[in-house]
């Protein structure tokens, strides 16, 4: 069956969808059970540790968007700071011109554990060690090696050698774990239970000052307090915008949510009379990315105001303007595929949660601390700059700029309207918007919005690549004379594989009769499931 044709599965009661069966069946066991829509979040988290462990870990950052049965929406952010001691001359007197991407150089202090935490403690039913027991078990007794697991050990394979602790999982004899192995991850299994008793003592008990005596000693200027710092997150609440009369919830900063509602005021009102994913549309939407790319490394870091700027509507105007007139000079970021994994969920009451979590690239820094199986990220060397004065330079006490976001979009009436988020580094900000367009614009079923032909501005804005050449890629289900046409309009057109673009997006919608409607990407192994 061409995945295209798959359809979207439909509920009256709840409905979960992530990138593995196993994570969805979590999730949606949680909802048959009683269980809420964060608690089925929280299991199919910490099942997406098991099942995806190059995409997503305890050791990386989480970020996600709820929404209450009121209509009430907040959001969780969690990330962390890099080390006291990291400052540009720090980097700079090893020689070096970026921070690095593997290795203690490359760490964050995860925010994930206070994430989960917090979200736990906000919206859950249920208790932490229901939830993350039955991962804790699976992490104990074995899985089978998925096909993208092995495919992310194969990527990482040189650097899993060179780590202890991911070595003894994925090369126990030297050679790439493969599809169908038994994978068992005893140490992780008693992490899980200890977080799930008491996350704290990620930040501030023996896991932290395991954590910090390895990364010090491999030297990065750890001193603790920066992991102490990160050990509680607090609901924020979500930045808005509007696109095709739906309000769009989308997560603060550090995220680049800002750069999806750029992206949706840009385009707004210039997609739904033109021919779906036409040269028309591709251009609009690709040029509207690579203003959202330059805005970003221009003017936006983690801990500034320069997004709201960006926003303000008379420069969307002038922007909007620019775009009508084809007078962008189409300048290059670069964009960077990136390993993440998100789920959604929707419970009988309404309440639904966007939820995404990463490690950076491919099992992160490739670097876990010994004897708790947890792999850390490289967040800091992916998102922090080597740029004296930049609102995004490396610096104690700011967090690197992440490429994670999530949305929730609702109605006049603030009914929930959809809910999606797709992984893929700087992709992200760019696929989703066209999500948005595909759903509002174009009424796509949620099957066929996640399966839709992709294509991407290539490059965005991570720190070690922001001058690579400018190209716009598109999967090659868009047709000859569409990528004719782009060439035409000044593209540098590089032609993918059909489901080449990368990705894994997860959608689930109401219609209006009431019925849930929800798909994962064919891209991965997902599933959504409803639960009546």
């Amino acid at each position: 069956m061409d995945p295209e044709a798959r359809p979207s599965a439909l509920s009256l009661g709840g409905m979960v969808s992530s990138s593995h069966p196993a994570a969805s069946f979590a999730g949606a066991q949680v909802l048959a059970a009683g269980g809420n829509a964060v608690d089925a979040t929280l299991a199919m988290a910490a099942l997406t540790w098991l099942v995806l462990p190059g995409q997503c870990g305890i050791g990386g950052d989480a970020f996600a968007v709820v929404r209450e049965p009121d209509g009430r929406v907040w959001t969780i952010g969690g990330s962390g700071f890099g080390p006291d001691g990291g400052t540009t001359p720090f980097y700079r007197d090893q020689g070096l011109s970026t921070i690095p991407l593997y290795g203690a150089l490359g760490v964050a202090v995860p925010g994930a554990p206070a994430a989960l935490a917090a979200l736990h403690t906000h919206g859950a039913s249920r208790g932490l060690p229901e939830l993350w027991e039955p991962a804790a078990r699976i992490a104990e007794t074995g899985l089978a090696c998925s096909a993208k697991t092995a495919a992310d050990v194969c990527e990482a394979l040189t650097a899993i050698r060179h780590d202890p602790g991911l070595a003894a999982v994925y090369a126990p004899d030297g050679g790439a774990a493969r599809v169908g192995d038994r994978i068992t991850q005893p140490d992780l299994a008693r992490t899980i239970r200890q977080l799930a008793h008491d996350p704290t003592d990620f930040y501030t008990g023996e896991f932290a000052e395991r954590a910090v005596t390895m990364l010090s000693a491999a030297g990065a200027p750890f001193s603790g307090a920066e992991w102490a710092a990160a050990e509680v997150a607090e609901p924020e609440t979500a930045i808005t915008g509007s696109y095709a009369g739906a309000t769009i919830h989308q997560t603060p900063l550090p995220t680049p949510g800002w750069m999806v509602l750029q992206q949706a005021a840009l385009c707004d009102g210039s997609l739904g009379s033109q021919p779906w994913l036409g040269a028309g549309a591709i251009d609009r939407m690709a040029r509207a990315a690579r203003l959202a790319f330059a805005d970003r490394l221009a003017l936006c870091g983690s801990d500034n105001t320069g997004w709201r700027d960006v926003l303000d509507p008379n420069r969307i105007a002038r922007q909007r303007q620019d775009l009508a007139d084809a007078n962008e000079d189409r300048l290059a970021f670069s964009v960077r595929g990136g390993d993440t994994t998100c789920t959604v969920a929707v419970d009988a009451d309404g309440r639904a949660v966007s939820f995404i979590h990463s490690l950076g690239f491919t099992f992160g820094a490739t670097l876990t601390v010994p004897g708790t199986g947890v792999v850390l990220n490289n967040r800091l060397g992916r998102g922090a700059y080597l740029i004296p004065g930049h609102p995004n330079e490396v610096a104690p006490r700011r967090k690197p700029l992440n490429t994670l976001n999530a949305w929730i979009a609702t109605g006049a009436r603030e009914e929930l309207l959809a809910l999606g988020s797709i992984p893929g580094g700087d992709g992200q900000v760019q696929w989703n918007m066209q999500l948005l367009s595909h759903l509002f614009d174009h009424g796509l079923d949620p099957a066929a919005a996640v399966a839709a032909p992709r294509f991407t501005v290539f490059p965005g804005s991570d720190a070690e690549v922001i001058d690579q050449p400018a190209e716009l890629r598109v999967e090659d289900r868009i047709d000859e004379q569409t990528r004719e046409r782009l060439r035409a309009n000044g593209h540098r057109v590089v032609v993918q594989a059909p489901y080449g673009a990368g990705g894994s997006a997860q959608v689930i919608c109401r219609d209006d009769h009431g019925v849930l409607r929800g798909a994962a990407d064919p891209r991965q192994e997902g599933v959504a499931i409803g639960v009546d």
